[in-house]
């Protein structure tokens, strides 16, 4: 009898203490959504980017913001076919970019593999805004908020937010910022945003 009232007493000492309840993985309590499992808003990675990138004519390597090397751009398509070609750092082609007359209207073609993946179009609004419409293959299109010309705009997809363009971000001439959100593409949108420079 006294080991088992004594047993009883160090139970009670614990349940007192909370020492009975197990910790959810990582020992706190875990949110999930679209700000991430801690709560915060998922992070960005910023890259920066060359303007006109069809007038270089030379290799031209896309950063990212802290300096390290993430695409290559080709300088010998942009000087012999007037084409973005959007590399990754062992030289397999990402992304092509080209100019096509589609219906009177300027139009930029995304093609990976040869195989068309996103068409971008351009139309005049008003004498001083123009409206881009991307069509994505198979996926929802993008829309573009603010002034593509000033490089101050947002790409959406259904409402959510798929990159940032600022040149606000950098002080180097001719340079702009792009932050893609995590679980995005970053070369197709990284020649999505070229695209729109070359239009």
């Amino acid at each position: 009898m006294p080991r088992r009232r004594r047993q009883a007493r160090r139970e009670e000492r614990q349940a007192g203490r909370g020492g009975g309840t197990a910790p959810t993985s990582g020992g706190a309590e875990q949110t999930t959504g679209a700000a991430g499992p801690t709560g915060r808003a998922a992070t960005p990675t910023r890259y920066r980017m060359r303007e006109k990138l069809l007038s270089i004519g030379d290799d031209y390597f896309i950063e990212t913001a802290d300096g390290r090397r993430a695409f290559k751009v080709d300088g010998k398509a942009l000087r012999v076919r007037n084409t973005i070609v959007i590399r990754g750092l062992q030289g397999q082609e990402q992304y092509r970019i080209q100019e096509r007359m589609i219906r009177v209207k300027q139009t930029m073609v995304i093609e990976r593999g040869r195989q068309t993946v996103a068409t971008i179009q351009k139309a005049l609004v008003t004498p001083l805004r123009d409206r881009f419409t991307v069509d994505v293959v198979g996926g929802a299109p993008l829309a573009v908020r603010g002034n593509v010309l000033d490089h101050e705009y947002t790409i959406t997809r259904n409402g959510a937010v798929v990159a940032t363009v600022s040149k606000r971000w950098f002080r180097i001439r001719d340079t702009y910022g792009v932050d893609v959100m995590p679980g995005e593409d970053p070369a197709f949108v990284l020649a999505v945003t070229a695209a729109f420079d070359a239009m």
